[in-house]
């Protein structure tokens, strides 16, 4: 089982499974069948759906899947966000020691005329 996700238990209690005529293209195969699959977690309230074959079958196994994908992911914990701006505080410090810099630059410079 390399790479294979392991399925959580989803006991037939905790869903209720609904099929529907899917809707797109594919002509009658698709339109006359109730071929579309809506898998609702009733703990949780999460919906999953598959529409994209036309095998209730297929649709069925690609529906639970995603619910077991959104299941999984709900379980997860976050990773903490990582910030990415620089804080004011540092801007404020940078800012601060140009200032200083600049007097110290006006210090130097030689006396003008009007300056005297």
């Amino acid at each position: 089982m390399h790479g294979r996700l392991k399925r959580p238990f989803l006991a037939p209690a905790e869903i209720r499974v609904e099929t529907y005529k899917a809707s797109g293209p594919g002509g009658q195969h698709r339109n006359k069948r109730e071929t579309a699959v809506r898998i609702r977690h009733l703990p949780s309230g999460i919906t999953a759906l598959g529409t994209e074959h036309r095998s209730q079958a297929r649709n069925k196994a690609l529906a639970l899947r995603r619910l077991e994908l959104k299941l999984r992911a709900l379980d997860s914990k976050r990773r903490p966000r990582i910030s990415t701006s620089i804080p004011r505080s540092y801007k404020e410090n940078i800012l601060a020691a140009k200032r200083h810099r600049a007097q110290i630059k006006r210090w130097r410079r030689k006396a003008t005329p009007s300056e005297l």
